[in-house]
């Protein structure tokens, strides 16, 4: 018979990735925490699509690992008397082999949905799965993103809106930058797919924040080309 070859210690790592014990490269590490994310991301975009899914954020401590879901609709995450939370945690747990207790679940609520990409392009996903006429619909979250203090706002959409041929239609309104730095520090940007009849429809809603010295609402630093010119002292001729 031919003698078992022990297992690669890597598959023991990549379970046991939040074991802070563990040997593991940092290329490794950063790899396995990048798979966790996306497979975690899109496990909760599909089950709470409905719910107002906003985004997810892990932290992870010395005693356990915690996961707090972002959501519009916080009451419907959690479920009666919580249970919801309980499952998708039980979900998660089985999923990632993490061991018992050491992953606990949050929901938190976002502050201001309307300048949340990811709310409003699934809000705008089941505008059209419903019915409304594209260019209605996008007007309709244009609108109630600008109200909701943005400073731009973009929305495409593409696919057979009408006809046979595919085009694309594009709305904007306000101001938005495409290059540099601030696209990474003031743009919010989310991307989901349409199942219709006639076939699928893109969306992609872009949100530009605007600036807050408090950082609550947008994003601390100013934009690099704002000048501000101060008014001379009293002194000064």
């Amino acid at each position: 018979r031919r003698a078992q070859r022990a297992p690669h210690p890597d598959c023991i790592f990549t379970r046991n990735r939040f074991n802070m014990a563990a040997q593991i490269s940092k290329k490794r590490k950063f790899v396995a925490d990048g798979v966790f994310y996306a497979e975690l991301n899109e496990l909760l975009t599909r089950e709470l699509a409905e719910d107002g899914y906003s985004g997810v954020e892990v932290r992870v401590t010395p005693l356990r690992t915690e996961i707090i879901i972002r959501a519009t609709r916080t009451q419907n995450v959690l479920g009666v008397k919580g249970r919801r939370i309980r499952e998708l945690t039980s979900v998660v747990q089985k999923r990632f082999k993490f061991a018992e207790g050491a992953v606990e679940l949050y929901a938190e609520k976002v502050a201001n949905r309307g300048l949340c990409a990811v709310a409003q392009a699934e809000s705008l996903r089941y505008k059209l799965l419903g019915g409304l006429a594209v260019r209605r619909a996008c007007y309709g979250v244009l609108r109630f993103v600008m109200e909701s203090g943005a400073k731009g706002c973009e929305v495409i959409v593409s696919g057979k809106l009408r006809a046979q041929r595919a085009k694309s239609m594009k709305f904007k309104d306000g101001y938005m930058v495409s290059s540099g730095n601030p696209t990474r520090v003031y743009i919010d940007s989310a991307v989901r797919h349409v199942l219709l009849r006639q076939g699928v429809l893109g969306i992609k809603v872009k949100i530009m924040k605007d600036y807050d010295p408090s950082g609550k609402v947008g994003p601390k630093e100013p934009l690099p080309d704002i000048v501000i010119v101060h008014n001379p002292k009293a002194g000064d001729e």
